[in-house]
């Protein structure tokens, strides 16, 4: 796997940073929230979230692709940016759907803007990530 998978291996990297900010996130949570922190703070932290979410899963999406992609027979492969496209616009798909209530994968679920908003934000610094690693698969030739 090694070479041939390093840019996959480089955005596995990437997620396991975001996921222990996450919890490193979710850990404080509860202290913030009891505090008489300002409003803007624990927004944020609620909301927090909905940005990784969207991250994590542009790179786990783009990821999943490539290696879909990279099995196909060479004259079937897509072009890398249609690969990382089609991987954003899945992830929007998802977590707008499931900010609407569409899928719900959660108890008690209420519509907030600004999960939204993370949401939008975490696309686009996913998109970005994407856009600056450049990942591939590297043939074996």
């Amino acid at each position: 796997m090694g070479e041939k998978m390093k840019d996959i291996m480089k955005l596995a990297r990437i997620q396991l940073a975001l996921t222990a900010l996450f919890i490193f996130f979710k850990l404080i949570r509860p202290s913030v929230l009891a505090s008489n922190s300002p409003q803007f703070f624990k927004t944020i932290l609620l909301s927090l979230p909905n940005f990784f979410e969207a991250v994590v899963g542009i790179l786990i999406l783009t990821g999943i692709l490539l290696v879909l992609n990279d099995k196909l027979k060479k004259k079937n492969t897509f072009q890398l940016n249609y690969v990382y496209r089609i991987a954003v616009l899945l992830a929007a798909a998802y977590v707008t759907l499931q900010e609407f209530d569409v899928i719900n994968f959660r108890s008690r679920k209420t519509f907030d803007q600004n999960d939204l908003i993370f949401s939008a934000i975490g696309l686009v610094i996913g998109y970005w990530i994407i856009r600056s690693v450049k990942p591939r698969i590297y043939s074996n030739s």
